[in-house]
């Protein structure tokens, strides 16, 4: 075990008020120190350095390896080991806990089989289409059974948590009843741009390099826009498919591996525009971070970047490869259009704080442990408790722009056609 690093402060957060005082677990796949950590880790550890700031006891359990916290982290062993240590070392050390957050990540930790108390199931996006990327048949056929078919017969009587309203559809779409799952969307930390602008033109992907994220794909529409923009694109990230990268880029392309936080704010800073090719997302975590650095985004229109991408506002959905070039040469040549839609992006970010997603996490946890609250008054542009497809929360104030499926969720008319 990993206690707590002492004196540390969540800075930013709010005092906590006059609430009841929770015990709450975690369970997850990875900790922030995983040499192949990403944005669930990230989301993991905001709402849990939240939730104790906000007064509540949190602990972590999740595989190896693990850093110092300012939480309790126990590590539950390897990839798959974990799987079978996790009701163990809940028996030992989370046995108490008011309720416990388990974070699917593909393949379940299925903890109503050994947890009789409140649980709620904290899920990302369905792996459905993933698992054929990432595994041979044999084991994406494993992995779409275990996540497809069991969780929902496992979880039946569990509230789920989904991160944006396109995982609350994916979820629905395995048969789980839209009642049972409520929206939290995730956050982003409010930040200014730290370098100026690149002077040539210069186009940024950032994330994990995976196969559905398809930075293959966007090598290849980089040598149809090169030609009539000039310049580089930087692709910032690591994982395993940054050797094949390695031999697919040609020129202008600088594939820069892992960076620190601090360069990866610079590159978003400087970057004309995010270059987003993923297949599917369970929330757009870096399309929130490019836009605090009023840096737009380009993308397809797929689940889970659509929930934060506003169509022709805050950045572009495209429907197919062709329209992802057009547009990609299009916004290159047109300084003002970028710094427009830049601007609105960064204030449609703004109504993302990690504030209003761990209040709204924090309520749904005190209804489970069966020590619900009244909701505050919130201001203008935050989250509150209008009831609205899947259980999310009406945002108030956000642009226009918006994809069906999302206005659907944050109760708001859809925006214009999609190309």
């Amino acid at each position: 075990m990993r206690g707590p690093v002492e004196g540390s402060t969540v800075v930013g957060a709010r005092p906590a008020a006059a609430r009841p005082s929770l015990r709450i677990g975690f369970v997850a796949w990875r900790d922030l120190a995983h040499p192949q950590a990403g944005g669930s880790e990230v989301v993991v550890d905001r709402y849990l350095r939240g939730l104790q700031q906000r007064g509540h006891h949190v602990q972590l359990m999740c595989g190896g390896p693990a850093g110092l916290r300012p939480y309790e982290v126990h590590e539950l062993g390897g990839t798959y080991a974990q799987y079978l240590r996790a009701p163990i070392t809940h028996a030992k050390k989370f046995r108490d806990v008011d309720v416990l957050v388990d974070v699917q990540n593909g393949i379940p930790f299925f903890s109503p089989l050994w947890r009789r108390k409140p649980s709620i199931c904290l899920v990302h996006h369905v792996h459905t289409e993933q698992w054929g990327m990432t595994f041979p048949a044999p084991v994406a056929a494993v992995g779409r059974t275990l996540e497809g078919t069991l969780m929902p017969l496992a979880y039946r009587r569990r509230p789920y948590v989904a991160v944006s309203p396109g995982t609350a559809e994916e979820l629905a779409k395995l048969g789980i009843p839209e009642g049972q799952i409520s929206v939290v969307t995730n956050g982003v930390e409010l930040a200014s741009p730290t370098a100026p602008r690149s002077e040539e033109p210069m186009f940024l992907a950032l994330g994990r390099l995976v196969p559905h994220k398809r930075i293959d794909l966007l090598l290849k529409l980089w040598e149809q826009v090169r030609p009539h923009t000039g310049g580089r694109l930087v692709i910032a990230g690591d994982g395993p498919m940054l050797p094949a990268l390695r031999e697919q880029a040609g020129e202008g392309v600088e594939l820069l591996g892992s960076v620190s936080e601090s360069t990866k704010a610079d590159l978003l800073s400087q970057a004309w525009l995010l270059t987003h090719p993923a297949s599917h997302e369970g929330w757009g975590m870096v399309v929130l971070e490019a836009a605090m650095m009023r840096t737009p985004t380009l993308a397809f229109d797929v689940p889970g970047v659509r929930d934060t991408v506003c169509h022709s506002r805050t950045g572009w959905l495209m429907g197919d490869t062709a329209g992802f070039a057009d547009q990609w040469i299009t916004a290159a040549h047109d300084a003002s259009l970028r710094e427009r839609v830049g601007v609105e992006a960064r204030s449609w970010a703004e109504g993302f704080t990690w504030d209003r997603s761990i209040d709204r996490l924090e309520r749904l946890l005190l209804e489970a442990a069966g020590r619900g609250v009244e909701a505050t008054t919130m201001g203008v542009g935050e989250m509150n408790t209008t009831p609205t497809p899947f259980g999310s929360p009406t945002l108030a104030a956000a642009p226009s722009g918006l994809s069906p499926n999302v206005a659907a969720a944050l109760g708001r008319s859809p925006g214009p056609a999609r190309p």
